[in-house]
């Protein structure tokens, strides 16, 4: 079953066709004034100067020409020649119905496409930090809204694993501990099971090397060297990194299990390493590649350019490879290998000209065909209150673990302001605070379009009022709560009748967008469009439960339809925090 705006703008379509006009003016949307009118065409307008007629003029032949239907309630143009749009109630009940009955709630299957999204980025051996909270909920996010919509999406984490910070930390654990079997070039093996250092020791020892790099010379050369070690096989630097590896990865998945986001690949840059030099050989066979100053680059530049754009750096003059080799390494992969259809990169937007440079040299070469899309979806910074990148006092990035912690904590205390879940046991309130905290702290940033900086407040974030992930889960609560109170009482589910109460109509021209909200969240990589739905249909839900006192409803028919209503109420929202890898508790 089309949508309503689907629906409407085949009717108007047809109309506009009628009186010689491109049918493509037909389109209708959502009414911006609802106290006017439930939807509206705005073609007229755009159509009257190539048609060669006044606007109003227009818009009062396409109202004539409109045939019979069970759909339109009522038509009326406004201002120079915007027609509004009112639907039938029996329609409106219809598509609600529909929408109950099927098992996609309206929403049709795109024709799919196998999509890799890039999220996450972390590098191993470094803990989780606020720069990592935005790509990792945003592509998750997009990641189911994709699949969702239809789509073969999967996620990958794409780890920093492979370059000089892991010949730092190798070097400086080798200066430590020499005596480790990793370190004995006369071993090759078998190494222990067990790795020599946790992902504490890991996280204290990368910034130590980090730093002893930039100060002493030697250990920089010890470094450089370690690093070349590895990438060249040795079996003991890379049995070492091995368990870097797995000890960074799971903590990480700790860390992201707790926001809900998973990774079906956990690929990095070691992942590309044996594919760079033949990909090398074959650009340059192609006559991509070219020297310069002992560095081979690709040239990205192209003539209608408004801005300069650099070429891209494959091999330094020193024969190093870079995160741009590997980088377009990964998209050859991710073609050749996965064969992705489209590769969307949910990336910081200060890496926009890097991503521009990639896919640029990646269409020339050849890796990356025109009908593959490559695409970079930018996002904005988390700030704090004075508008500035969220750090400590001491300057560095908040870890996310504490992030996480706190939302928790906070939403415990909120949980027991409020008088909510108190009677439960220690273990399910603990559960649920969880919950709560990151729903809070998801929601506070999925509100947002992903392009947009924002203020981390959590205060704000964990509030039961409001725009907030704990106000949406309080409101999903509260409906599953109804409904079981409804089967204890022995009353089911019926056939939806067309409305007769204000705010019982207004819930069901919201519930009936979904379609054309999951079509916006789509084309634009947009889970904002989610969030804010989300919060509307609990807005509107609440008005209609204010108004409708659905148990105690002496209409049976109304009763059992208003109680439909509100399993399909609840059917959308959880159907929309699901995309947005929020849970619903049970109870509150």
């Amino acid at each position: 079953m089309p949508s309503v705006t689907a629906r409407l703008s085949q009717i108007f379509g047809d109309a506009f066709a009628a009186t010689g006009v491109d049918r493509s003016y037909g389109a209708v949307v959502v009414s911006q004034r609802p106290e006017l009118a439930q939807y509206q065409c705005n073609g007229a307008l755009a159509a009257a100067k190539p048609a060669g007629r006044r606007p109003r003029e227009l818009a009062a032949a396409v109202i004539e020409a409109i045939a019979p239907n069970d759909v339109i309630a009522a038509t009326e143009i406004a201002g120079p020649g915007f027609i509004n749009i009112d639907v039938t109630r029996s329609y409106l009940a219809g598509v609600v119905q529909a929408m109950s009955d099927g098992e996609r709630l309206g929403v049709d299957l795109a024709e799919s496409r196998h999509v890799v999204v890039d999220y996450g980025g972390p590098n191993v051996a470094k803990a989780l930090h606020v720069g990592h909270l935005r790509p990792a909920i945003i592509g998750e996010a997009v990641k189911r809204i994709l699949r969702f919509a239809g789509h073969d999406a999967i996620g990958d984490v794409h780890l920093g694993d492979w370059g000089l910070s892991m010949g730092q930390v190798i070097a400086l654990v080798e200066r430590r501990h020499p005596e480790l079997p990793y370190f004995d070039p006369d071993i090759e093996g078998p190494y222990p099971t067990e790795s020599p250092v946790s992902f504490a020791d890991l996280d204290r020892l990368y910034p130590e090397a980090a730093a002893l790099h930039k100060d002493d010379p030697e250990f920089a050369a010890e470094a450089r060297r370690a690093t070349v070690a590895l990438q060249d096989g040795r079996p003991g630097y890379r049995a070492l990194w091995e368990h870097f590896r797995n000890v960074s990865i799971a903590d990480m998945k700790k860390i992201y299990g707790d926001l809900n986001v998973s990774f079906e690949l956990w690929y990095g840059e070691s992942s590309v390493h044996d594919r760079i030099a033949p990909m090398l050989d074959r650009l340059k066979a192609a006559g991509v590649v070219e020297e310069s100053d002992g560095a081979l680059i690709v040239e990205v530049a192209r003539p209608d350019d408004t801005k300069e754009i650099p070429p891209l750096i494959l091999v330094k003059s020193d024969g190093g490879y870079l995160y741009s080799t590997t980088d377009l390494a990964t998209v050859e992969e991710r073609v050749d290998d996965l064969g992705a259809e489209a590769v969307l990169y949910v990336v910081d937007a200060r890496q926009a000209l890097h991503f521009e440079q990639i896919f640029r040299a990646a269409r020339l070469g050849g890796i990356a065909p025109g009908n593959v899309v490559l695409e970079h979806d930018p996002f904005g910074t988390v700030n704090g209150p004075g508008g500035k990148p969220l750090r400590t006092r001491d300057g560095d990035l908040p870890a996310l673990r504490g992030l996480i912690d706190e939302a928790v904590e906070r939403a415990a205390q909120r949980l027991e302001e409020n008088d909510l879940a108190t009677e439960y046991s220690a273990d399910e309130r603990a559960q649920i605070a969880a919950l709560v905290g990151v729903a809070a702290l998801k929601y506070g940033d999925l509100q947002n379009h992903r392009t947009s900086d924002y203020v981390f407040d959590l205060d704000r974030f964990v509030s039961f009022d409001g725009r907030t992930g704990p106000y949406l889960l309080y409101s999903a609560v509260r409906i599953q709560s109804i409904l079981r109170n409804a089967e204890e009482r022995g009353v089911s589910l019926g056939p939806l009748i067309p409305p007769t109460v204000d705010a019982e109509r207004g819930l069901m021209l919201r519930l009936v967008r979904l379609p054309d909200v999951i079509d916006r969240a789509v084309e634009f990589r947009a889970p904002n469009h989610i969030a804010e739905f989300a919060y509307d249909v609990a807005t509107d839900f609440n008005r209609f439960y204010e108004a409708c006192h659905i148990l105690n409803e002496p209409d049976p028919a109304r009763q059992s339809s208003w109680l439909a209503l509100v399993s399909l109420t609840l059917d959308v929202l959880k159907t929309l925090l699901d995309l947005l890898a929020i849970d619903v508790p049970e109870r509150m």
